[in-house]
């Protein structure tokens, strides 16, 4: 039967337990959202940094790009051309173009020079296109022109030194173009700097490109926090987002002399973002919850059900022990009115003595089973009152051992040995007394015909110990854990040669335990057993 107390135990353990599995489980979330959380700000500011690396890049291509296509290839040609007028005859024209040709798969630059000469007198025109490579190469092409005339030998000659200069103002319009550029940089407004769209188009492609949330927001401002404001309309771009709740980067990150501007790109859905990657997670959470919590409460229910049942059966055994009083009184004064003379003639006494005698041993067996009953259901409930007192226990046992003596009708030999002074203890006399009948009734019970019981008490560590031995017949292994529970009995087969409920040895152990006391058997079949009981 379960008692209060181990219902109690149970309910608040499986309570705790449930309570320490859920507590792990929110601390594995919070864990496993801290992780992704760190990973998602390592790959955020990885992004971001990007982002100004390639804003920076793109824009310096665009700019660049836009001067070479637009103005310089033009520009050159223009002094080319100009350099030439005046150094040919009228009856003389020259052109001078850029081409490329792919030779072996690799595209090489060339210059197209084109002339052509028209005879006057004659009317004869002819025409003469040359590729070459390196401007140097101009020389060598007038030089090894059998027909020159008087003006191609000029045209020799101002190549010589009027193209090698052109080379040095080459150079020197593209110093002129960097230095604009420069300039550019230095006094356009920070506003006039970025584009609005550019960034916004770069961001969104370099989120969607590492997977990071794509519902963003961002600013542009200066180094001391300052948003900037553009005239153009952008609705990812806002002034109101604070540095600290964004990720911050430099737009220019390799400009060293421009006043710095920092892109900050804030995810207002961020926490969503995360607890979604967290699905699954989640619902395994869930569902391990609504596990947990069935289990408890089928487990509380059957614990409240056993505990009824328990207390039925504890109320029931409580009332029908007493009722069993009554008539075991009844009968034990109708056997001492049997014995007495002067309600017995003496020869009737002869002839119904062996049968009194007979009703009267049998009611007392009863008697003690009732008892015996009456003592489990107390333990059971937990009403078990304890009267301590200090006793001697050398006493008690020999008081037992002389009732055992007394009621046996086999030949039973029993050795008490004490080491030490008499021994003194607390300890409540009726149960303490029980305790030993319990333990020397199971020796006798369970040995041979002739059963001998060695008894020792000893005092060791600071303790109090008790050994009961006999010489019966043991107990398996296998059923030595089991021995001390309540209406338990050791099987053996069909054969019931002990009578006995079962409740001997758990009463021995519910009083140990109630005292505070240990008690341990040892034990080997067909050899005897040993019990041991520590008083602390």
């Amino acid at each position: 039967m379960i008692n209060k107390v181990r219902i109690k135990v149970l309910t608040i353990s499986a309570i705790v337990l449930v309570g320490v599995l859920g507590v792990y489980e929110v601390f594995q979330l919070v864990q496993l959202y801290n992780q992704k959380k760190a990973r998602f700000n390592d790959e955020a500011v990885r992004c971001i940094d990007k982002v100004g690396y390639i804003h920076e890049k793109l824009v310096d291509n665009q700019r660049y790009n836009a001067i070479i296509r637009q103005d310089f290839s033009a520009q050159y040609k223009k002094i080319l051309e100009h350099e030439f007028e005046g150094m040919i005859a009228s009856n003389q024209q020259i052109s001078i173009k850029d081409t490329s040709i792919i030779i072996n798969n690799k595209t090489e630059p060339y210059i197209v020079i084109k002339g052509s000469t028209r005879d006057t007198l004659s009317g004869v025109r002819t025409e003469q296109t040359t590729l070459i490579k390196d401007v140097r190469q101009l020389q060598d092409f007038v030089s090894s022109s059998k027909k020159a005339s008087k003006a191609s030998e000029n045209i020799t000659i101002h190549l010589n030194q009027k193209l090698l200069q052109h080379i040095f103002k080459k150079a020197k319009f593209m110093n002129e173009l960097m230095l604009q550029a420069f300039k550019e940089n230095v006094y356009n407004k920070p506003q006039e700097r970025v584009k609005l769209a550019l960034i916004d188009s770069i961001i969104f492609n370099e989120l969607g490109r590492q997977e990071l949330p794509v519902k963003y927001k961002f600013k542009i401002s200066l180094e001391h926090g300052r948003p900037l404001v553009f005239n153009e309309e952008n609705t990812n771009y806002t002034k109101g987002i604070q540095s600290s709740k964004g990720f911050r980067t430099e737009l220019f990150p390799t400009d060293k002399i421009n006043e710095k501007l920092f892109l900050t790109v804030y995810f207002p859905k961020e926490r969503s973002y995360l607890l979604k990657g967290m699905k699954s997670y989640f619902i395994i959470t869930i569902l391990l919850g609504i596990l947990m919590s069935s289990t408890l409460f089928f487990l509380i229910r059957t614990i409240k059900e056993q505990k009824l049942v328990s207390e039925i059966k504890s109320n029931f055994i409580s009332n029908m022990t007493h009722e069993f009083k009554t008539p075991i009184s009844t009968i034990s004064l109708a056997c001492q009115a049997l014995n007495d003379s002067d309600v017995v003639s003496t020869s009737s006494s002869q002839e119904i003595s062996p049968y009194i005698r007979m009703i009267d041993e049998e009611n007392k067996r009863l008697g003690n089973l009732v008892e015996g009953i009456l003592q489990s259901a107390l333990i059971s409930k937990g009403d078990l009152v304890l009267n301590k007192e200090l006793l001697n226990l050398y006493e008690i046992i020999q008081n037992q051992v002389n009732v055992v003596l007394f009621n046996k009708s086999k030949k039973i030999s029993i050795q008490i040995e004490q080491k030490g002074d008499p021994v003194m203890l607390f300890a409540d006399k009726l149960h303490l007394s029980n305790l030993i009948a319990n333990l020397l009734d199971n020796a006798s019970k369970y040995s041979t015909d002739n059963p001998e019981i060695n008894i020792l008490i000893s005092y060791q560590n600071n303790n109090i110990h008790l050994f009961v031995r006999d010489n019966g017949i043991g107990i398996p292994k296998e059923y030595l854990p089991k021995i001390f529970d309540n209406l338990y009995r050791v099987p053996t087969g069909n054969i019931h040669n002990v009578k006995g409920f079962g409740l001997g040895l758990s009463y021995v152990k519910a009083i140990s335990d109630a005292h505070g006391w240990k008690i341990n058997v040892m034990s080997e079949e067909l050899k005897g057993t040993v019990f041991e009981v520590i008083f602390n």
